[in-house]
């Protein structure tokens, strides 16, 4: 006898001895699911909460604003002002305001000016928040989650990291533990505490998302999926273990409210500066004096770097730290006192968390090859607008279109000595004019060429000899500077 199960053919025999072995598994005692796999249930924050809520607090802050008059016919003297400085003229239509002896001085009043959040560093009342919390206020009042107010002294605010300190006089008070960032793992959960919307003691919670994110921003921010709005800025990050791994700072929205990502400050950089801030008021950061830029891919590949990392300089400034130890543009700073620069962000970060005063090391990758520069690290200063470079109508010698620089789409010619000193270059050759190849690659007339390939070229000689020897079949990369930026540009010749 034959049966047939999807599409197969059995014996009879072979059919009876699998009913057989089914119905002897089915009557075997089933092993519990816990012992198959570990059970993995949802955090519980209420023991949390307990334990740092008493040590998160709400900030209001006040500003003193000009009352303004009452008298409608009158027009509104900073929207004149606002025409005066964009459109160089007052209102069209608007009554002349001429002088007005006796006219009496504008009143200030004060108006609350927002709501933050912050938490207890000490138990001697070193609060903790952000800087864009606590800026231009006149007063700031400090409510603890026992209901009690105080009146808050701003010890100091930097706006570069966004970590400010304020302080109450009172003792006592259940001061926060700081934790340790780098047990800080991504997907791990974290609790955070504020005031969104003014609405105290609210509790949220997530995960983190990455850490070492950079937005541009002066620090690497953790950034996570926990619920932060208008309000929470300054208040802590909390891990599971009660302690305080971040301070609420931004979030990303087009909306103004929360959207799945928010940014926090690392714990350990902002206990650093707030060092700083309670020691002297303000932070002293090292700088030395070199603006910088990404180095593409295709770049790092063209000059023998490897894979695209470091910091291109595109500028070095006058009279700098960077200048003084010999920094050149076009330079690639890969490494500071041995840590390496994975990314351009890095390196204002190392130099800024340096020291003024102190001798650091940098390494440098320069036409081929690698090279250490001793610098002495400077105190960084408000940023100077920076100057352009220009061109002064002289006599220069005539442009030399030769037969490989027309290969580039290139005419190039000697600087005079006159515009070496000004642009403070030891050589190089201008562009006269770029065309096909050469424009496509971004270089303009006015450009100044410093290098092709690794080869350094002071004059159009050296120039034609460097394009000469470079390989036709490989794109040409050439260093060059426009004003006072330097970059890197690949010339594809056509085939």
């Amino acid at each position: 006898m034959m049966f047939k199960i999807e599409g197969h053919k059995l014996r009879s025999g072979v059919f009876a001895s699998m009913l057989a072995l089914t119905a002897g598994l089915a009557f075997m005692p089933a092993e519990p699911v816990q012992a198959q796999t570990a059970t993995r249930t949802l955090p519980d924050f209420t023991d949390l909460v307990d334990q740092v809520g008493p040590s998160v607090v709400n900030i209001r802050t006040v500003e003193k604003v000009a009352q303004r008059s009452g008298n409608g016919g009158e027009m509104d003297e900073e929207m004149q002002e606002f025409f005066r400085r964009f459109f160089g003229q007052p209102i069209p239509g608007a009554p002349r305001q001429g002088p007005r002896p006796n006219r009496p001085q504008p009143q200030e009043e004060e108006r609350p000016r927002g709501v933050g959040s912050g938490f207890i560093l000490t138990a001697d009342g070193y609060v903790m928040t952000n800087a864009h919390v606590v800026e231009d206020a006149s007063e700031v009042m400090v409510t603890l989650p026992d209901k009690r107010e105080f009146k808050a002294r701003i010890v100091g605010a930097d706006k570069r990291t966004d970590v400010a300190v304020v302080k109450i006089e009172a003792t006592g008070l259940p001061a926060v533990k700081v934790g340790d960032i780098s047990k800080l793992r991504v997907g791990e959960w974290v609790m955070a505490i504020g005031s969104p919307f003014g609405l105290e003691n609210t509790v949220t919670a997530g995960i983190v998302s990455a850490k070492q994110r950079d937005t541009g921003e002066y620090l690497p921010f953790i950034q996570t999926d926990v619920a932060i709005n208008p309000g929470n800025s300054g208040g802590p990050l909390i891990n599971m273990r009660g302690e305080v791994v971040g301070i609420n700072s931004q979030i990303y929205s087009r909306s103004g409210g929360f959207m799945g990502i928010s940014f926090s400050i690392p714990i350990d950089e902002a206990i650093r500066v707030s060092e700083q801030l309670r020691t002297s008021g303000r932070v002293s950061r090292g700088r030395i004096g070199v603006q910088i830029d990404q180095v593409t891919k295709d770049v790092a590949e063209s000059i023998g770097l490897g894979k695209a990392q470091g910091a291109l300089v595109r500028s070095v400034e006058a009279g700098s730290p960077g200048e003084k130890a010999g920094v050149e543009p076009g330079d690639i700073i890969t490494k500071f006192d041995g840590k390496a620069i994975e990314k351009p962000s890095d390196l204002p970060r190392l130099v800024g968390n340096t020291k003024p005063g102190t001798k650091s090391t940098l390494t440098v990758f320069r036409r081929g090859s690698s090279r250490d520069l001793s610098v002495t690290i400077a105190e960084i200063e408000p940023d100077k607008p920076a100057k352009r470079a220009t061109d002064r109508e002289e006599p220069a010698p005539k442009p030399q279109a030769s037969a490989a620089a027309k290969s580039l789409g290139l005419a190039v010619s000697d600087l005079s000595d006159a515009q070496k000193k000004e642009l403070k270059l030891k050589g190089g050759v201008k562009v006269d004019a770029a065309n096909e190849a050469a424009a496509r690659a971004g270089l303009r007339e006015g450009d100044i060429i410093l290098a092709v390939g690794n080869i350094e070229v002071l004059n159009a000689r050296e120039f034609e000899s460097a394009v000469g020897k470079a390989d036709k079949s490989k794109p040409l990369s050439v260093l060059f500077r426009r004003g006072e930026w330097a970059q890197y540009a690949l010339i594809r010749p056509a085939r």
